[in-house]
């Protein structure tokens, strides 16, 4: 890597640094609403597939401190970044960052290892939309080395029965991942819609699933980004903050 093609950034105040890609990959605001979706329960073994640079398991170990999070992650110099933001907030002792195909994932774990999985997968099918020159966005944001079904199948093979998967994808494929998720054995028991303001349409949905769990859905309030004057809510200024209280309705479980 070369490190004049990296910035290093911060999140929660300096709590949190990381090395980002200058041009490639860059982390958004989709990983810091995802990590706090996640309900992660004290001591959870919790696994992020497609980790990238390594935020979301950055956030999950500073939000959880008994936790300990595997990432995954297929390209190398991401793994490599990710590693580094590792060792460079001391979290060697709760994170681990491995190389390795999603769709192989039998290969990285025995079946039924963890609590919980996090993912923030690409987002655009291969073809659609502007495809970027730049490898590390081109991978992120296309479905070019796996779609949403090999990402909830692994998420199943790696979770105990009853255990939780959280995922964020645009609210304009919300049926395509449902869909995964309940032909993929993950039954969806709590979403919540994201919009960029009052009253616009909803830009993402976060969903989360139990493996084997019953039916029925817990329909979560709006999460909304911005209020008038493009200044972030209350509720995303206190995420950006790095608060580990949220609103109330942000952390309502649903039944499994």
């Amino acid at each position: 890597m070369n490190l004049f093609d990296e910035t290093k950034d911060a999140l929660f105040q300096g709590e949190i640094q990381l090395t980002q890609s200058r041009r490639g990959y860059r982390f958004s605001l989709d990983a810091i609403l995802l990590a706090y979706f996640a309900n992660l329960r004290p001591g959870a073994k919790a696994a992020d597939l497609g980790a990238g640079n390594g935020v979301i398991a950055l956030i999950l170990a500073y939000l959880h401190p008994s936790a300990s999070i595997t990432g995954v992650e297929i390209q190398s110099n991401m793994v490599a970044r990710a590693q580094n933001n590792v060792r460079l907030n001391d979290f060697e002792e709760r994170i681990a960052i491995i190389r390795g195909d999603v769709r192989e994932i039998d290969r990285l774990s025995l079946p039924g290892s963890y609590d919980a999985v996090v993912c923030n997968p690409p987002y655009r099918k291969p073809a659609s939309g502007r495809i970027s020159p730049d490898a590390e966005k081109r991978i992120a944001r296309h479905e070019i080395k796996a779609e949403i079904s090999d990402f909830v199948r692994a998420g199943v093979y790696l979770l105990r029965a009853k255990g939780i998967m959280a995922l964020i994808y645009p609210a304009v494929r919300s049926i395509d991942l449902l869909a995964a998720m309940r032909q993929g054995g993950l039954e969806p028991k709590r979403l919540r819609m994201v919009h960029s303001y009052p009253g616009a349409v909803a830009s993402l949905i976060l969903a989360e699933g139990v493996k084997g769990g019953r039916s029925g859905t817990q329909v979560l309030a709006p999460l909304v980004i911005y209020q008038e004057g493009k200044k972030y809510t209350s509720e995303v200024q206190r995420m950006l903050l790095g608060s580990m209280a949220s609103d109330p309705s942000f952390a309502a479980r649903g039944p499994r």
